[in-house]
């Protein structure tokens, strides 16, 4: 798995491909914005039908990076369920797999916009977890230092031989990181968008995802 590291309040960190990342020497993995059944919670709403494999994508993925790590804690970094009602609707081999997933480790699941209160599955449940020199919470706070949050999905506009795609990124700083949605049915902002140009430091790069993950431009406006 190809990846790209970095430092955070010197702090050595690594990107994962697939949007986590894993604070090595603590032997912690992140993930923010799982959106986990994202496509019943649109379908009971009256949204349109959305092929209902979001969950089942999102739990492949996190598992195969949990076997690249071996991670002894994972912190799901908030919005990790599209909705607090998602859970009754899920499927019970989904649960039992989370459950697998959690066995063993130290499980913390950080509070977010789409899921403000616990939850009915093992695990911590914080409004925001200090572990210093690093902080994680759902959302950015401006004026903080060691910072990684959720919650805005950034995206970075990178060009192909053909053409300028949009692709999920993390953004960092010397102050942050904001990271990546992790989940499969989620849009994103664009790193131009206002917000992330108030929240990040002029210097500030982006770590495309993917296949072949690369540091680039953050991209202003």
């Amino acid at each position: 798995m190809k990846t790209v590291d970095f430092s955070l309040a010197g702090v050595q960190l690594t990107t994962l491909g697939s949007g986590a990342l894993w604070w090595r020497d603590k032997n912690l993995l992140c993930v923010s914005d799982l959106h986990l059944g994202k496509s019943e919670r649109v379908a009971r709403r009256g949204g349109s039908q959305l092929p209902p494999y979001d969950t089942r994508d999102t739990l492949i993925r996190l598992e195969q990076d949990l076997r690249f790590t071996n991670a002894e804690t994972v912190v799901c970094l908030g919005d990790s369920f599209d909705d607090l009602d998602v859970l009754d609707a899920m499927p019970e081999t989904e649960a039992a797999w989370i459950n697998r997933l959690q066995a063993g480790r130290r499980w913390v699941w950080i509070e977010g916009n789409h899921d403000p209160g616990p939850i009915e599955l093992p695990g911590s449940h914080l409004a925001e977890l200090p572990s210093p020199p690093l902080t994680f919470r759902h959302i950015a706070e401006p004026g903080q230092s060691g910072e990684i949050s959720g919650h805005y999905h950034p995206k970075v506009r990178v060009q192909t031989r053909m053409r300028g795609i949009s692709r999920p990124a993390f953004l960092i700083d010397a102050d942050r990181v904001i990271m990546p949605a992790y989940g499969t049915y989620t849009g994103g902002l664009r790193s131009s968008d206002e917000v992330l140009q108030k929240l990040m430091r002029p210097e500030a790069r982006a770590i495309v995802i993917g296949q072949t993950p690369r540091v680039v431009p953050m991209g202003r406006r």
